[in-house]
């Protein structure tokens, strides 16, 4: 049985004119009139990858023996790349016969030299078609135009402006959401609760689907497009190509590429910056507001913070002469846990109490938050961002200096066990990277909280409401809702509280 696998990229039809049909021709005519043939056709795959559906196939007959020889119009149409060329020469070598249609190919050192050489010329080629197509899509985003339609819900494409445009109802959706998840009103809980809202209204989604996910309002909420900055040449998708053909566990992911190379583009807004920044702290919450949502109400959950140990205080019920009552501690029993707390306590009615209290004062004279704020200073309270931070980065010099004292060892003592000394050095790496990553997160945490800001038009909508509804109308989720407007963060000493307003 004899084998003709032939492939064409979709770049390559459209551009160079190659033609399945015309490679096909050519490799029947080589292999005679009479011969029984198979043929392997893999229309618009790349070169750039060996995990194709005909290609993987034939080598797999290949390697069972029904196939004694293969015929394929040109080296490049196994792949562009020399390596990928030689691996599946050698393993159709091993049981049929290889013949070229575009070249004469002899298994000696000279055929196998000039084999390689036409390999790495082909390559050559494709790195430089790559580099070109790559260098005049970053020139043409520097000046301000939208390289492709990127599906993003909210807005169309102008194919002949290059721009993205605001797409009037799916705009409306986009502010709905944001503002169900920044001011719910008792209409939804969390994004979850937005995403049943907006299924049981049947309203499609970009794609047209009935039901909408979690993860596609999450990803809404975070999409700093809405805010008229869309980032061109953020994500670096080398690889990802071949992905479909290859197992889970070898699969390439998309990586953010370093923050310099972005290319910042101007588009339509549909969201004001002070919503997003508002929804961004709200997104840092949103599994402490609604995860494992308890029977009995916690007004400060998540805004409570010991000020001597820096733990987060959650609501709790403890046993106290045979009576369960409501309170806030510091203390984590959770495995796993970075500090077990201090053992701070507090009973839940009497601080939720003091502070609403506070906030009714300040919602009926609003002066007194400027002044709240403006008298409010660190003392001698507990900066838990910056503590972290400047542990982990003791902890990333210390792993840095292990390196490099390793280095120097094994440079003055050759005789040193290499193996040994590559293990703790990747050890080191592998524990640098991760503090890294962990000190990035922190960084950006603590970023979210200096950066975000609330415009008075946002505190003055709160008190409208309070004064609207009225002080005895109000709700749980009401005063809840109208603290977290209010307050950044509450810390709690032996003998006094102190709130940090916005």
């Amino acid at each position: 049985m004899i084998a003709i696998y032939v492939r064409v990229s979709t770049d390559e039809q459209a551009k160079k004119g190659y033609s399945l049909q015309d490679q096909l021709r050519q490799c029947r005519q080589k292999a005679g009139i009479d011969a029984e043939i198979i043929e392997y056709v893999d229309d618009g795959h790349s070169g750039e990858f060996l995990e194709r559906p005909q290609l993987m196939k034939l080598r797999d007959d290949v390697k069972a023996g029904l196939i004694e020889k293969v015929i394929i119009y040109d080296p490049d149409r196994f792949s562009r790349k020399l390596m990928n060329q030689l691996i599946v020469t050698e393993e159709i070598e091993k049981n049929a016969e290889l013949v070229f249609v575009n070249s004469d190919y002899q298994k000696t050192p000279e055929g196998m030299l000039f084999y390689q050489i036409r390999g790495s010329v082909a390559e050559f080629e494709k790195a430089k078609i790559n580099e070109r197509m790559s260098r005049g899509r970053r020139q043409k985003a520097r000046e301000g135009k939208v390289l492709r339609d990127f599906k993003i819900y909210g807005y169309g494409y102008n194919k002949e402006k290059s721009q993205m445009i605001i797409e009037e109802n799916e705009a409306e959706v986009i502010q709905l959401i944001f503002d169900l998840f920044t001011r719910p009103n008792g209409r939804v809980q969390g994004i979850n609760g937005i995403a049943h809202y907006l299924t049981d209204r049947k309203i499609p989604t970009k794609r047209g689907a009935k039901v909408w996910h979690r993860q596609v309002v999450r990803q809404i909420l975070m999409h700093e497009a809405y805010t008229g900055t869309f980032y061109q040449n953020r994500w670096n998708t080398e690889g990802m190509l071949g992905n479909k053909y290859k197992p889970k566990e070898d699969r390439v992911s998309m990586k953010e590429r370093p923050r310099e190379e972005w290319i910042e583009i101007k588009c339509p807004v549909i969201i004001d910056k002070t919503t997003f920044d508002y929804a961004q702290k709200l997104l840092g919450e949103s599994r402490r507001r609604w995860a494992k949502k308890s029977k009995n109400h916690y007004l400060l959950s998540g805004l409570l913070r010991c000020a001597d140990c820096g733990n987060t205080m959650t609501g709790r019920l403890q046993k106290n002469w045979g009576k369960y009552e409501r309170e806030y501690s510091d203390v984590k029993s959770t495995a796993g846990a970075k500090y077990s707390g201090c053992g701070r306590r507090i009973k839940a009615a009497a601080i939720e109490k003091e502070v609403w209290e506070t906030i009714r004062s300040w919602l009926d004279n609003p002066t007194e938050i400027a002044v709240a704020a403006e008298s409010q200073d660190d003392e001698s309270t507990f900066n838990f961002e910056e503590a972290e931070i400047a542990r982990l980065e003791k902890e990333i010099e210390k792993a840095r200096g292990g390196r490099k004292k390793l280095l120097k060892l094994f440079a003055s003592d050759p005789d040193m066990p290499e193996e040994e000394i590559r293990e703790s050095i990747r050890d080191l790496k592998t524990q640098e990277d991760e503090l890294n990553e962990t000190l990035n997160e922190v960084k950006m945490a603590q970023e979210q909280m200096k950066q975000t800001s609330y415009s008075a038009n946002l505190l003055s909508e709160a008190m409208d409401y309070y004064r609207d509804k009225g002080v005895d109308d109000l709700t749980f989720e009401d005063k809840q809702e109208l603290i977290r407007i209010i307050v950044k963060e509450i810390r709690v000493f032996d003998d006094r509280i102190k709130i940090h307003n916005f």
